[in-house]
């Protein structure tokens, strides 16, 4: 699961400011993106993604994805950077 991806990542960029950021600069080896995020906010992101190729995971959940990260809130998006 992407929980666990981000977990296990050495590096990580949270939100989606700064995850399109890391992709446009080349340093992101994928994206995980949370399906309950609120679709305004992330279609920067997808649209970036898709341009650039970046790998897009989906995970369930920004309360379960802020966590994964080790932060207090919710994230809709992180990059794992390379």
């Amino acid at each position: 699961m992407s929980y666990e991806k981000v977990l296990q990542a050495k590096e990580l960029v949270i939100g989606t400011k700064q995850t399109v950021k890391a992709m446009k600069s080349g340093a992101t080896n994928a994206i995980v993106i949370a399906k309950d995020a609120d679709q305004k906010v992330i279609t920067s992101v997808i649209t970036v993604a898709t341009e650039l190729n970046v790998p897009v995971l989906y995970v369930d959940s920004m309360k379960k994805l802020g966590k994964a990260c080790g932060i207090e809130v919710g994230a809709a998006t992180v990059a794992i950077i390379i």
